[in-house]
């Protein structure tokens, strides 16, 4: 039964982890967050963007990724959602870069791990180079009309490459030489991310349904 649909899953996998490996917004937000905060919420932020993921994978097996791509209303708002919050992080990256917060434990307290993951989550659901790379997805061919458990197999084969893929970058932010550096530059830092957030929520808001 598997077998039947394996090079249309193998397929699908393949352009995700092209897009899982290719920095983009999601990434940035895992260097923000390792920067200022640490090894810990780095993680939690990959698992909550993993978990966006795997709303991402339902909609092409549900069909939705290729319904919005028609709806030119629909498509709209997921463009102007996503824009703003690219926009609402860099004006966030940009405030610590101008008064960075103290760095201690202490200070990051406040947000919960749910809260950090939840900001994973909603960043992934609302990024348009993930959206781009599931709508092409979409297009080739998903496992819509699959038996249910191959449809599972494909949605937990998605969020644990995204989880991989993305707690990597987790590690490798977050690891003391490369965090040491970050810190050390860390207004730098922010402002650089702060830039590609504004370039990447205009590019988002500006840009036309196709």
């Amino acid at each position: 039964m598997i077998a039947e649909y394996l090079p249309q899953i193998l397929l699908a996998l393949s352009i995700q982890t092209v897009g899982v490996l290719s920095p983009g917004p999601s990434v940035m937000l895992i260097l923000g967050v390792a920067t200022a905060r640490g090894r810990g919420p780095a993680l939690m932020t990959a698992f909550g963007i993993s978990c966006g993921s795997i709303v991402l994978a339902g909609s092409v097996v549900l069909g939705i990724a290729i319904l919005l791509a028609e709806i030119a209303h629909a498509m709209t708002v997921m463009r102007i959602l996503g824009g703003l919050y690219l926009l609402w992080l860099a004006y966030k990256a940009f405030s610590r870069a101008v008064n960075p917060p103290p760095l201690e434990v202490q200070a990051v307290a406040r947000k919960s791990a749910v809260q950090t993951a939840f900001g994973g989550f909603l960043l992934q659901v609302t990024n348009p180079k993930a959206i781009a790379f599931w709508l092409a997805i979409a297009a080739v061919g998903g496992v819509g009309h699959a038996p249910a458990p191959v449809i599972v197999l494909f949605v937990l084969l998605a969020w644990l490459n995204s989880f991989v893929g993305h707690v990597a970058y987790a590690l490798l932010l977050s690891a003391a030489p490369v965090r040491s550096l970050l810190v050390r530059f860390r207004s730098w830092v922010e402002g650089a991310l702060g830039l590609f957030f504004v370039f990447a929520g205009y590019k988002l808001l500006t840009s036309s349904n196709r």
